[in-house]
């Protein structure tokens, strides 16, 4: 058990992806808790409304039970756009550090190829329609990150048929390059892939790292 912070001094709000819930980060709270945060895993309806509405609501709800301690966010793929939406609105006094792990931060190109197809909407709501790659897309209209973020990109694929899709490499979902944002702190890759880093052991241990230490372990093995 990590001994270098103070026990229940820093919450830590987790937000899953799109078209997954809290249960999908279980594994991710466990951990955290063991290393002494305060851990809220927030469940949201990802494909009930669109990202602007997901962002005001779930962020705003969850930062009322954080007491007024420092606060920390580590988002799985479109969690993290629903982070950066509410700061470009908001400021959070006492927020610390967010780790993203594999976020579309300049969207990615299954939906600009895919969102035209009937059943799109039904799978993945208006959010995910809001995760394109274009100018006008929601992720790229956010500009750049003004607070303390490193990021996550997965490097492994068990979806060929979506990878085929995405031009470079990618973790079947959103490409290493795609999870950039301007004003990032730190950005690694691993050989992990999008629906399973979450619950990635070597994964756990860098957002560790980072919401502990501000930067990643490079050099891990």
């Amino acid at each position: 058990m990590a001994s270098d912070i103070n026990k229940g001094s820093e919450y830590v709000i987790l937000l899953h992806g799109l078209a997954r819930s809290a249960h999908s980060m279980d594994k991710m709270a466990a951990r955290l808790t063991e290393h002494g945060y305060k851990v809220l895993n927030i469940d949201y309806p990802s494909r009930s409304y669109p990202i602007e509405e997901l962002a005001e609501q779930t962020i705003s709800d969850a930062l009322k039970q954080c007491q007024g301690l420092p606060v920390n966010f580590v988002t799985h793929s479109m969690g993290g756009i629903l982070v950066r939406q509410f700061l470009s609105n908001h400021s959070i006094d006492n927020l610390n550090r967010v780790v993203m792990l594999g976020p579309p931060n300049q969207g990615t190109e299954i939906v600009d190829k895919l969102s035209h197809l009937p059943g799109f909407s039904f799978v993945n709501g208006e959010a995910g329609a809001q995760l394109g790659t274009g100018a006008l897309s929601l992720p790229n209209q956010l500009g750049k990150a003004n607070f303390d973020v490193g990021v996550i990109a997965g490097t492994q694929s068990i979806n060929l048929v979506l990878s085929s899709l995405i031009p470079s490499t990618d973790d079947g979902k959103v490409s290493v390059e795609r999870t950039k944002v301007d004003g990032m702190n730190d950005h690694i890759e691993m050989p992990t892939t999008h629906v399973f880093m979450m619950r990635n052991d070597a994964v756990i241990s860098q957002v560790i790292q980072y919401l502990q230490q501000g930067k990643f372990q490079h050099n891990a093995t």
